[in-house]
């Protein structure tokens, strides 16, 4: 897996602004060599940041977004359109925006949807749709993510792995069913560190003062049981964007000091 490589931004709101340049710029770089770009969202005040920045970002019309594939990392189990689902979300920052192929946007399962409200085979049933699009040269049963990104959480969590639960410990599984998440809603879909560690390039987003402590722990060596942070690498790059609050907690050598 790849060494973590830190970018610090002034403030949360120039690091949302660059993330999405820099997120543009790949999608654009994987769809001229390879025709087509794969693309894993997160939700959360980060997340959702970066994508209305994305929308609102003059360069968005370089991107082919029905030459796009979109995955999430993890779901809250909520029925479909509900507001804290981060589909939700993500279609009201950007995607109703741009002219996404529906076919190409893949949702995890609501709580009212097909599985009923049962999390583990909705977890089973995203875990046989990423296993459908995997090409010959995935690594696993999952597509070839070109970037996949991730929020952390003041507690170390990412998608929906917390500290100490099963799921963080899953090996084998690349989707599972969450029950007693630490911050509501408690029921959840996520992806595993196995599945988190495919993509190409995995970026972990971070900002705000309340986020300091969770970084310094992942970047310090913790174990990724206790900080599932500190588990997430991509295997060609492992990259923190992160705001001069989040990263108020590292040691100045860990970064340049006009990093951004």
């Amino acid at each position: 897996m790849s060494t973590p490589q830190l970018v610090v931004h002034r403030d949360k709101e120039l690091m949302a602004q660059a993330a999405a340049a820099r997120l543009i710029t790949r999608i654009v770089d994987a769809q001229t060599s390879q025709g087509h770009a794969s693309v894993v969202l997160t939700g959360g005040r980060n997340g959702n940041g970066l994508l209305a920045a994305l929308a609102a970002a003059p360069a968005r019309d370089a991107v082919d977004w029905g030459r796009l594939d979109l995955w999430w990392g993890d779901e809250r189990f909520l029925p479909e359109g509900h507001p804290d689902r981060n589909v939700t979300q993500a279609r009201e920052a950007l995607l109703d925006a741009v002219p996404l192929d529906p076919e190409r946007v893949h949702a995890m399962p609501a709580s009212d949807g097909p599985y009923g409200g049962d999390p583990e085979a909705a977890a089973e049933g995203y875990a046989e749709e990423l296993a459908r699009a995997a090409g010959p040269e995935g690594h696993g049963a999952v597509p070839v993510f070109d970037v996949l990104m991730l929020g952390v959480g003041p507690d170390t969590h990412v998608a929906s792995l917390f500290p100490e639960l099963p799921a963080v410990r899953e090996t084998e599984r690349t989707v599972v069913g969450v029950h007693g998440a630490p911050k509501p809603p408690p029921t959840r879909v996520t992806l595993t560190l196995p599945a988190i560690r495919s993509a190409r390039e995995v970026w972990l987003l971070a900002a705000g003062g309340d986020k300091a402590e969770a970084v310094a722990i992942a970047l310090s060596g913790a174990g990724e049981i206790q900080a599932p942070a500190a588990g997430a690498r991509g295997r060609a790059r492992t990259l923190w964007l992160l705001d001069a609050a989040a990263a108020s907690q590292l040691p100045r050598a860990l970064y340049p000091a006009a990093s951004a």
